[in-house]
């Protein structure tokens, strides 16, 4: 079976639906979902997002945050592009229908870590809900865009793999789930917006689509992608047993919450200045350096010294989450522990969105713009999305449409059916927690060398299996997040520093020039330095 569209999303968070959205207008956008629109990394960004909406802040004041927070990695031009465009991003949304929280004075904007004012814009604490569900609506009922949910992108189709000259992306195999097949799906123009990497980690905040699909096509296709080894792991997620990677916002520390040992005692003033409202690397290392100096299971985030009708008012779903597993956090402390949260490397892009190979683009958390740098800034991320969805759709319309070849089907011929499935679980969990236990938040060159030998056991396995089996949605993911571990413990061999949030003790020092880690296909090869 073979579909064809002037432009092809795969991915369908806040990057991909906005994409779909503006393209909609000129183009047939055909939109690919993993599970369901609904349900994406988007969806579940509580705290909001950040941008200059205030008189009393200025743009210099939102750069010179991000680039702090990011330890000076960040891209000066990209920085400036996403802060200078955040207000009309922000307006386009309200322009959609997305109802932000208001107070007496217009919207109302909250702190987070590493801000320096009050910039977050947000709905109460279900911000990316809110946005995705007025974006859904649209894109369901527009004629022009295709949904086709259940669907999984399985490799890009490229000039290079069809025998061309040049090396444009002219599509991808995509396994549709619902029937079991796979679909050959045509365009000229292709944007991956497909999320981060979360799930290559035990404990995560991520869906379970964060897979890091994306960023492994992209690669395999000939990107260049940067900065694997910056994995922002978020200091507060819920730790209890009923609970599965369920974030308490960044915004609970913005609005005063406390972090607090068992015993009652705050820790974070000992750490840094900022106390609770240093960036996410700075309070993720501060716990799990308490954690384990002292064998806790958790430390706590205590907020129950604000009135009950402030916290009813602001976090409305994290105290209905947490009074459903019975902490009243209007009387209780939250008990939290970091879990990977965001992959602030990526797919290499230029403020166009545009990839190394013509016809390829991306944009969110699959893409390195160069915007976080070595640690993202909290809520940066949804604007990331916005700027960047609507750079690659006017680089999009403003080109002639290109020929759309007639693509070769998906060629099952020689492959069988597995019949050992309990392989792909068993690698699934074992990657994943050797990826925690040895490529964490602090690292040491033994550790990230013990995961690399264990990766390359993996691939051998992983290709065989690929090479001989009809592929499945589980061992797709599994061959993507083998490949994005891979790039992630390459990135970090490389850095022989500590920077934001990689921190090694073999290298506990900063260097002094801040310089990108960027992997090719060619390097692929290449001893580690």
């Amino acid at each position: 079976m073979a579909l064809y569209f002037d432009v092809l999303i795969i991915g369908s968070g806040l990057a991909g639906q906005a994409a779909a959205i503006r393209l909609a207008e000129s183009c047939k956008v055909g939109l690919i979902s993993k599970r369901t629109l609904e349900d994406s990394a988007s969806a579940r960004a509580q705290g909001g997002i950040a941008a200059v909406l205030d008189n009393k802040d200025s743009i210099e004041d939102h750069i010179r945050d991000t680039f702090i927070a990011g330890a000076h990695l960040n891209d000066p031009k990209a920085t400036r592009f996403v802060v200078e465009n955040g207000k009309r991003a922000i307006e386009w949304l309200i322009g959609q229908g997305v109802k932000f929280t208001r107070d007496d004075t217009g919207y109302h904007l909250t702190r987070e870590g590493g801000h320096s004012t009050r910039r977050v814009i947000h709905v109460a604490d279900a911000t990316g809900f809110a946005v995705q569900e007025t974006l859904t609506g649209i894109v369901r009922r527009h004629p022009n865009i295709t949904v086709l949910e259940d669907h999984i992108a399985i490799d890009l189709i490229t000039g290079e793999k069809l025998g061309r000259l040049e090396n444009r992306c002219h599509g991808a195999y995509v396994l549709d789930n619902t029937k079991d097949e796979v679909v050959t799906i045509g365009a000229p123009y292709t944007l991956i917006a497909t999320g981060g990497a979360g799930k290559v980690y035990l404990y995560t905040t991520s869906p379970d689509t964060s897979c890091g699909d994306g960023i492994a096509m992209a690669y395999r296709a000939g990107c260049r992608v940067a900065n694997m080894e910056f994995i922002q792991f978020h200091p507060t997620c819920l730790y209890h047993p009923q609970a599965k990677s369920f974030l308490i916002s960044e915004a609970v520390r913005g609005e005063g919450g406390l972090l607090k040992l068992p015993d009652g005692t705050r820790f974070m003033p000992e750490h840094d200045a900022r106390a609770e409202l240093a960036p996410r690397d700075v309070v993720a290392r501060a716990i799990d350096f308490e954690m384990k100096k002292r064998g806790l299971d958790c430390v706590y985030l205590d907020i129950s010294h604000k009135p009950a009708a402030f916290l009813k008012e602001h976090f409305p779903n994290i105290l209905a989450h947490c009074l459903g597993l019975g902490i009243d956090i209007t009387r209780d402390p939250i008990p939290v522990v970091p879990a990977a949260h965001y992959t602030c490397g990526g797919i290499v892009t230029d403020l166009r969105a545009r990839t190394d190979i013509p016809g390829l683009y991306a944009a969110g958390e699959a893409s390195c713009t160069g915007l976080h740098g070595a640690n993202r800034l909290a809520s940066n991320s949804l604007l990331e999305c916005l700027i960047y969805a609507e750079a690659a759709v006017k680089d999009i319309v403003s080109q002639p449409k290109p020929e759309m070849l007639k693509l070769p089907e998906w060629d099952e011929s020689r492959v069988s059916d597995p019949d050992e499935e309990i392989v792909i679980a068993h690698n699934w969990e074992e990657l994943r927690r050797f990826m925690w236990d040895y490529v964490g938040i602090v690292r040491t060159t033994k550790r990230l060398q013990r995961a690399q030998h264990r990766i390359r056991l993996l691939e051998k396995e992983i290709h065989d299996y690929y090479s001989n089996f009809r592929v499945c949605h589980d061992l797709i993911e599994l061959r993507n997040l083998v490949v994005t571990a891979d790039l992630i413990v390459r990135c970090a061999l490389k850095r022989h520093e500590s920077r934001g949030l990689h921190f090694s003790r073999d290298y506990p020092e900063m260097l002094e020039k801040a310089k990108n880690t960027v992997i090719g296909k060619k390097d692929r090869n290449r001893s580690q330095d």
